[in-house]
């Protein structure tokens, strides 16, 4: 009996440190959380985003947002009210002056270390938006302004965002949704939406980028069919909405290529450019490498698995991966096009 008494009296201590919503060490981190910069950045991103988009936050939309219960989204508004970076009111919550110029700062500061970590990194396309909120709020404003410089203060986020300016000052995106946009009409992708992650995965799969000239030349209730280069892209049209674009004007409109990649091994070309989506250290090797437009490209080998291949240029051997090759856009010589062609009649022909 007295072992069971004590059984209980352990089981009672545990829930009063460990219950989650209100056990001794569940407050404490929830009192630290309400604390710190990031649970106060996020909510400060929370509501410029939903004024952006024409409408208050709530208490609600800031747990949704946070992740966290109604109860803790409450006190963090109204110690936020309390700073004088908030204002609540009956219709809903909204950035006081400071809260506004606070927020921009967060903005900019997520939006250049996704620019840096796309064009700089290795880091996967899909991964970028994660990576950058968790280290947005570790920068100070002299490193915010360092990365500004370095990179050539950039204008926008890989997704086609504006960056603010470091005085807050930021441009509107102008576009319109891809679903709406007229078919067999060329269309530059201004902006693609980042969320909901699982549709972005999507487009980033599909090659999808800001800067890209695409023509729809197809489309129904169940797909949109565009055409890019020499690429042809499937979308659902649920995909589709998440990509803005405008009328593209003529010098945006690039002389049509082949990529490297799809050459075979003996083939010659001509580089053309390199692909827009290839940016930081990989276009820098390029163009230390001298894969400059007008210079001459030979496939020499492939290797046992296929990937690398060896390619000559300026009489100097290289070896590039699939994907690497892919981003530089080059036109065949006249007797392998000629070849190219002659092989694919046949290969139709056989099909």
């Amino acid at each position: 009996m007295l072992e069971s008494g004590y059984l209980v009296a352990l089981v009672v201590v545990l829930l009063l440190l460990f219950a989650p919503q209100w056990g001794v060490v569940s407050r404490w981190r929830q009192k630290q959380w309400l604390r710190s910069r990031e649970a106060i950045e996020d909510a400060l991103m929370h509501l410029h985003q939903r004024e952006h988009d024409g409408r208050l936050a709530s208490v609600e939309s800031l747990a949704g947002a946070l992740g966290v219960p109604t109860r803790l989204a409450a006190v963090l508004a109204q110690r936020m009210e309390t700073q004088g970076l908030l204002r609540a009111t009956a219709s809903g919550l909204s950035l006081t002056p400071e809260g506004h110029r606070l927020a921009i700062q967060v903005v900019r500061a997520h939006r250049l270390f996704e620019r840096y970590l796309a064009y700089e990194t290795s880091v996967a396309p899909a991964e970028v938006h994660d990576f950058a909120h968790r280290m947005e709020h570790t920068l100070t404003p002299q490193q915010i302004e360092q990365l500004d410089a370095y990179m050539g203060h950039p204008t926008s986020d890989p997704h086609g965002d504006p960056i603010p300016s470091a005085s807050g000052e930021m441009s509107e995106i102008e576009g319109q949704s891809l679903v709406e946009f007229p078919v067999d009409k060329p269309a530059q992708i201004v902006h693609v939406e980042d969320e909901p992650p699982h549709v972005y995965a999507q487009i980033v799969a599909e090659g999808l980028r800001p800067g890209m000239v695409v023509r729809v030349v197809e489309r129904s209730p169940t797909r949109i069919v565009l055409e890019s280069d020499t690429d042809e892209h499937v979308l659902a049209p649920v995909v589709a909405a998440n990509i803005s674009v405008r009328e593209a004007l003529p010098e945006s409109r690039v002389a049509p290529g082949e990529r490297l990649g799809s050459l075979e091994p003996g083939e010659r070309a001509t580089v053309l450019r390199i692909d827009d989506a290839c940016q930081g250290l990989t276009r820098r090797r390029f163009l230390d490498l001298g894969i400059t437009p007008g210079a001459e490209i030979e496939v020499v080998m492939r290797s046992a698995f296929g990937d690398p291949v060896a390619y000559r240029v300026r009489d100097t051997l290289i070896a590039l991966r699939r994907e690497q090759a892919d981003w530089i856009w080059v036109r065949r010589d006249g007797r392998d096009a000629t070849l190219h062609e002659e092989r694919k009649s046949a290969e139709q022909r056989t099909a």
